[in-house]
């Protein structure tokens, strides 16, 4: 008795063994590193690993002032490119390769000086083309709560009637989706319709800002549909760690991916700076 069941013991360990062989061996789980073919991924390997760089320590020139690296911009680019891929990765560089093609320029995948000041020129293309200066007929005077500083005279409240009513509806979309506290200061409007005379007195106090700084013939603030918004950190400071700051707060993030519904373009050196385009 004891043999038959020895035997019987052999016999269901040899079955559950070539049972195993049989059956395919789990796969180990790695990090996935792209969402592309693999012949894609390592076509733009190279173009990822020089973008890691570049993404730093590009070195090119705007508003007369030198600027360096572009991550002060990853979610504009990643707008622009209709991509939600982290920028260091192949995948990014494949959708830059893909924007560059659509743009006529050559398709390497790499954000280099030459892809990226063409991308500014798109969205320096996209802001407001009308400048011509407000009427007093097309203004309106929002309320001392709608502004950053409700201390702000009548005159320095004053926004285009249309970009205050779009304005209106797209904070309300805005706080509802963030669902931040009435008395939050995101969204709240820092500066709008700036006269001539004020934005001289403003260039006379900032002689350094640069033709990236304040406008002094045609800026869109003359025309009452510029909005200067409350998006965190320091109002107004263009130093590269405030702006550090602004483009990684919940505001920013969802004017870059909401504004647009809204007829708002931004001014990509301010992220603070919202001009109405319909």
């Amino acid at each position: 008795m004891r043999n038959l069941k020895l035997q019987i013991a052999v016999i269901v360990t040899a079955l559950a063994v070539a049972a195993s062989a049989q059956s395919p061996r789990p796969v180990k789980k790695t990090s996935a590193v792209s969402t592309t073919s693999p012949a894609a991924t390592s076509a733009f390997a190279t173009a990822a690993t020089t973008n890691v760089t570049l993404r730093n320590d590009l070195t090119w020139t705007f508003g007369g002032k030198q600027q360096r690296g572009w991550y002060l911009y990853d979610l504009l680019i990643e707008r622009t490119l209709d991509t939600k891929h982290d920028p260091i990765t192949s995948d990014f560089a494949a959708s830059v390769a893909s924007w560059q093609k659509r743009r006529g320029i050559r398709a390497d995948g790499i954000l280099d000086q030459d892809a990226l000041m063409a991308m500014v020129s798109q969205w320096q293309g996209n802001r407001l083309k009308n400048r011509a200066v407000a009427t007093p007929d097309q203004l309106l005077t929002a309320p001392p709560a709608d502004f950053y500083d409700p201390s702000r005279t009548d005159e320095l409240r004053q926004v285009e009637r249309n970009t205050y009513a779009a304005y209106k509806e797209m904070i309300a979309a805005a706080k509802d989706d963030l669902k931040l506290e009435h008395a939050s200061s995101y969204f709240k409007i820092v500066s709008s319709y700036r006269s001539r005379e004020y934005q001289e007195n403003l260039r006379r106090k900032s002689p350094n800002a640069g033709s990236a700084g304040l406008a002094v013939n045609n800026s869109p603030h003359f025309t009452g549909r510029a909005l200067d918004l409350y998006v965190g950190g320091d109002p107004v400071d263009t130093k590269d760690a405030n702006r550090a700051i602004q483009v990684n707060t919940p505001a920013y993030r969802w004017l870059v991916q909401n504004a647009e519904r809204f007829g708002f373009r931004p001014y990509f050196y301010e992220p603070w700076h919202w001009e109405y385009v319909r």
